[in-house]
């Protein structure tokens, strides 16, 4: 009851913020989309409460409801901050520049509530079940909860004609999510177009210039003197030890970093186009680029983060801190990065040269240890990549990272690298996976064995991969071996990986035990483990869920509770097989895609057809994605029998 009430007050909050809504002068729409869908959690969560829970009942069977509604009041927190950021008219110039390139309101406040709230939604679902005293009635509640998760729903426009309001995507709010980062951008544009007017200074008239060819283009390459020539700019340090390329500058009243590098406009203009187009919470944002003819320099400004993840995990663990994240932490940045390369991979850039040291981190403005994750190091194939931090990571071996056929093509053909050959999509899955490691254990991979130095990449290649701790999550230790799996084809692609995690933040948030919450527990305490592997649930999703392929293969957030409606449809069909669909029983008996720590030993020899398919959809997280509720893709549904009132209660019994 305390967390819910906290939840009140976080809505209470920005319904009294927003009172000033007309004030709002950088993604108004966005900010009024926040008050909305957070408005119709707090509404949804009081009416799921009214109808299976009982007051007298809450310090006993409502603690179920504690832990989830904490990480949800938690996301509610972080979006009522952007909004009061948003607010603030101070340096406007600078905020404009950053927050109108970066679609955060929808990428990153409602993907995370939309993670966490199924999660509350299934606990008060649970708690329902044994609430009140009547044993009919409890009978009836385990009817009625079994059929909502009856495979007749298990389509997207059912669900959204269903249950769309009840998960927060009805239609209104799925059209806001599609139409308000247009508009504010539209908006933007009109309020630079009137403040130029104003502006009598040539420098303020450059600048503004250029932001309205970047709004209007998102790509405009501009000369370096409207950057110099800026009142307020000033070189503040340069980042790294000793290095030129990198600096921390000020402008427009905010700290973004600087890269420099030579070269002539024309090789490297198509590049840095892109890089200046991209638009994701989880990369690194080029904020827009400027080249000086006389030097023949690019001079590109970027977003300004804190640390690297190599460099923090360094300067954090030791021999008796060894275990740096919570489990809830880890599952959050894998998330995180792994949804930076599903964006990646969706504009066909591979990354490359993914490792700790391209993962730059920023704390959250949280209390609980949480960060915002960011992918970096991509693109530029045609200049040497390498990291603001770069000169601090003497002890770095970057063939730890290296997928086995990488290594391979690297050893045939020494400059393949330098030419971005032998990068792809699976080499990528790899070196997510040796991350993963890493954050799960507070080790690099293959420090305390045999295998660093001259012979590290041919005992990779043999299939030498890192030992997990005896207690380390097994729902996380076989995600991360499918990831760094010998034969590329089996690695999973990076939709499949968000969509696992996804599940699994949400079976986290269900779980409050300590060790959860204190990582120092983790090698004493065993970890409760899901009902069902995840990577199964994957196989199942992938092999029942048909849909159109599209050039972005990115799902829409609003697709989210879809998502995993459909993964807890396959759990409760692996769990109580009788329940299902004749129809559906060859799912029930395709093999496991995921395969037991037993079986790893065979990696090598797998020649099996990848189970994870690169999936797509015909909406896009970042692009102007269609709603699932409105042109949702049609499919005939596997319609299982309903069984009498009778049989029924003796199934559910």
């Amino acid at each position: 009851m305390e967390q819910f009430r906290h939840i009140g007050e976080v809505v209470g909050s920005l319904k009294a913020l927003m009172v000033l809504r007309d004030e709002i002068q950088i993604n108004q729409r966005q900010c009024c989309l926040i008050l909305d869908i957070f408005g119709l959690a707090m509404e949804t969560i009081a009416e799921e409460i009214r109808q299976n829970l009982k007051l007298e009942e809450r310090n006993t069977k409502w603690k179920a409801l504690e832990f989830p509604l904490r990480e949800l009041c938690r996301v509610l927190k972080e979006g009522e901050l952007y909004i009061r950021q948003c607010l603030d008219s101070k340096d406007w110039l600078g905020k404009a520049l950053t927050l109108s390139h970066n679609r955060e309101c929808v990428e990153f406040h409602i993907h995370n509530l939309l993670c966490y709230f199924p999660a509350v939604i299934e606990a008060i679902e649970n708690a329902g079940l044994v609430s009140g005293s009547d044993p009919d009635e409890k009978e009836k509640k385990k009817v009625m909860l079994a059929r909502k998760y009856d495979l007749e729903w298990n389509d997207p426009k059912l669900f959204q004609w269903r249950f769309g309001k009840q998960y927060l995507v009805p239609r209104d709010i799925c059209k806001q999510l599609e139409h308000a980062w247009r508009e504010d951008r539209w908006s933007l544009v009109e309020a630079i177009k009137d403040k130029k007017k104003k502006k009598k200074k040539k420098s303020e008239q450059r600048l503004a210039d250029m932001l309205l060819k970047k709004l209007l283009n998102g790509s405009e390459i501009v000369p370096i003197e409207v950057l110099i020539g800026s009142n307020d700019y000033q070189v503040r340090r340069r980042l790294g030890r000793g290095g030129k390329e990198f600096k921390e500058i000020q402008w427009l009243g905010q700290c973004f970093a600087l890269r420099h590098f030579q070269g002539e406009r024309q090789a490297h203009e198509a590049e840095v186009s892109t890089l200046l187009s991209l638009s994701h919470p989880n990369i690194l944002q080029y904020l827009c680029g400027f080249y000086d003819e006389e030097k023949k320099e690019y001079s590109l400004v970027m977003e300004l983060m804190n640390k690297d993840l190599w460099t923090y995990m360094k300067d954090n663990c030791g021999p008796r801190r060894q275990i740096l994240f919570s489990v809830p932490v880890v599952v959050d940045l894998m998330l995180q990065m792994a949804r930076g390369m599903e964006y990646l991979h969706s504009k066909k850039i591979f990354h490359g040269h993914l490792n700790p040291c391209n993962i730059l981190l920023k704390p959250r403005n949280s209390q609980e240890g949480y960060f915002q994750a960011k992918v970096s190091g991509f693109g530029l194939s045609s200049v040497n990549n390498i990291n603001i931090n770069s000169d601090a990571h003497e002890d770095h071996d970057p063939l730890t990272w290296f997928a086995p056929e990488v290594l391979t093509e690297l050893e045939q053909t020494p400059d393949a690298y330098a030419n971005s050959t032998c990068t792809s999509e699976k080499a990528d899955a790899y070196s997510f996976g040796m991350i993963c490691f890493e954050l799960l254990t507070g080790k690099v991979p293959f420090e305390d064995n045999h295998l660093r130095g001259a012979r590290t990449s041919q005992n990779i290649k043999a299939g030498e991969r890192p030992l997990f701790p005896y207690r380390s999550p097994k729902y996380l230790v076989s995600l991360i071996k499918k990831c760094w799996q010998t034969d590329p084809a089996q690695r999973p692609t990076f939709s499949s990986i968000c969509r696992i995690l996804r599940y699994t933040k949400k079976f986290l948030a269900m779980n409050t035990e300590s060790h959860i919450m204190n990582p120092e527990l983790n090698n004493q305490i065993e970890l409760q483990a899901p009902p069902v592997d995840c990577c199964d649930i994957e196989t199942t999703f992938l092999k029942g869920f048909s849909m159109e392929r599209t050039t972005s293969g990115v799902f829409a957030v609003s697709q989210i509770p879809y998502e995993m409606f459909a993964y807890k449809v396959a759990e409760q069909l692996k769990i109580n097989p009788n329940n299902g669909s004749k129809c559906c029983e060859h799912q029930k008996e395709e093999p496991s895609s995921c395969r037991s720590e037993s079986d790893e030993q065979s990696d090598n020899a797998s020649t099996v057809e990848d189970p994870f398919p690169l999936l797509t959809s015909p909406t896009s997280v970042c692009g102007d994605a269609r709603s699932v509720c409105s042109e949702a893709p049609f499919r005939k549904t596997v319609r299982m029998k309903k069984p009498t009132p009778v049989k029924a209660n003796k199934e559910q019994g």
